[in-house]
């Protein structure tokens, strides 16, 4: 899409005027460093696709870490009325709610400086990872189905965590409204030994240190000071929700050409939030998503088991525990302010992260007065950043932010940018030491097929959607 599509807004601000079938206008929040960086890609297009959706309200919103996606562009943000509406998969994304999950200890970098090797090595023994790994838990048909209902209180039952981890992930780890019986056999086949599984591609345990303090007050609130050891997991749903979407977009392409909603792009299939096939969709996101939550809940306690191992430490005095857990792909009925008025909309996050305002009564009271933890990850050589959510996100962009740097080399392009190349070595000599189940996903994953975190976070700093708390450092990194 040309620049001359663009009408600056301000410095943090990019506005797509509507045209042809545009319903609303597209906001892009991003800056001329990252709009010029962009290049050829697709993402601004898709953000205007968006635009012609059913039922839309307000804006087809982008955050600076968007690039193209299927359908909706990842870092879009769109808002559904609930009565003219639509649901899209594409929205959402294969990978529902995938995700991060914070975790803060009472180490300190010198308690771990000698045995960092020692950590990543056993963190990558004991955690399944790569393209179809299998998790130590074989679940029945009827524990899955469990699975899919509770959500992340499936795993704290079962000793795989405490009550205080779920009153730190993001609705407390499960999504009302899930049915199994909306699930198809072929994903329940898929997810049934998949649990506790970090997966591949982007996906990510890391071991990281707190470089860097930049709001004293909300620091403390969240537990975190200079120099802590914390680690952070990012990954979702795995095959189950994979197929859960490519089941659903597969009836949806059918769907759109019965009830004749005209689409711009065949990838924004949706249905009506209003008809059995909307409802029936969103029922087994719902199951992917509680899914997802319970995967990242044993991902905690299997990290927790080998820091205890490995440092010969009891868990009193690692003292690990749920900073916060944000999902980051998903479609969600909530309450928000729209033209003076709270009302009850169908908010669409893909790749973008929920970012609500201090005061919020969905927060932990632990972090009322703060606001809600952002968990904004980096490549595997950056590290990561913790913001605050604000009442401006929650007015203007449905309670949303970005979620993470944003590809700018697709895979086969960083493939080929890697070649020849030692992405161990050269990752060591960042101070970060990586393992993973391949060298592909090294290659695929090298830190130049990412946006600058320091850009993006930047961003929506300024622009007021998430304001910077902290910023972590990596330390080693195991990748699937």
């Amino acid at each position: 899409m040309s620049d001359a599509r663009f009408r600056r807004i301000d410095e943090w601000r990019w506005e797509i005027p509507p045209s042809g079938g545009m319903r609303v206008p597209g906001l892009l929040y991003t800056s001329e460093k990252l709009l010029k960086g962009m290049g050829a890609d697709e993402g601004p297009k898709q953000v205007a696709n968006v635009a012609h959706l059913p039922g839309i309200v307000k804006a087809s919103l982008a955050m600076p870490d968007m690039h193209w996606g299927y359908g909706f562009p990842i870092g879009g943000v769109a808002a559904f009325d609930l009565d003219e509406g639509v649901v899209s998969p594409g929205g959402v994304g294969y990978d529902i709610n995938c995700g991060c999950r914070l975790m803060t200890t009472r180490l300190q970098l010198e308690d771990i400086r000698d045995r960092l090797g020692d950590l990543v090595t056993t963190l990558f023994q004991h955690i399944p990872s790569g393209v179809g790994s299998r998790g130590k838990l074989k679940l029945s048909a009827k524990e899955e189905k469990q699975v899919l209902g509770e959500g992340s209180a499936w795993a704290v039952r079962h000793g795989y965590g405490t009550q205080a981890d779920l009153e730190t992930t993001e609705d407390r780890g499960v999504m009302a409204g899930a049915d199994p019986d909306k699930v198809s056999d072929r994903a329940l086949e898929r997810g049934r030994d998949q649990l506790g599984t970090l997966g591949s591609g982007n996906h990510f345990l890391e071991i990281e240190v707190v470089s860097e303090i930049y709001d004293g007050t909300a620091a403390e609130a969240f537990g975190l000071e200079a120099g802590q050891i914390c680690v952070l997991i990012h990954s979702g749903s795995r095959g189950l929700g994979y197929q859960v979407c490519d089941d659903y977009l597969a009836q949806m392409v059918k769907h759109v050409h019965e009830i004749r909603i005209p689409l711009p792009d065949r990838q924004l299939a949706c249905a009506r939030l209003t008809s059995d096939r909307g409802r029936d969709y969103l029922a087994a996101m719902a199951c992917a998503a509680n899914y997802a939550w319970a995967n990242r809940q044993l991902l905690m306690h299997l990290t927790r088991e080998t820091f205890e191992k490995t440092l010969g430490m009891n868990p009193r005095d690692l003292g690990m525990r749920l900073l916060y857990d944000v999902c980051h792909n998903i479609a969600k009925i909530e309450t928000l302010p729209l033209e003076g008025k709270n009302v009850r909309l169908c908010v669409h996050r893909k790749g973008a992260t929920r970012a609500f305002p201090p005061g919020h009564p969905a927060l932990p009271a632990a972090y009322r007065n703060a606001g809600q933890p952002v968990l904004i990850p980096g490549d595997m050589g950056t590290g990561s950043y913790i913001l605050a959510g604000t009442e401006r996100a929650y007015t203007e962009t449905f309670g949303s932010t970005c979620h993470g740097a944003g590809r700018v080399m697709s895979r086969t392009r960083a493939m080929k940018a890697s070649r020849g190349r030692s992405i161990p070595g050269e990752m060591a000599a960042r101070g970060v030491i990586v393992m993973a189940s391949g060298r592909r996903t090294l290659q695929e994953e090298i830190p130049e097929a990412y946006k600058d975190l320091d850009d993006v976070v930047e961003v929506v700093h300024r622009a007021g959607l998430s304001t910077k708390v902290a910023r972590l450092r990596a330390l080693g990194c195991i990748k699937g």
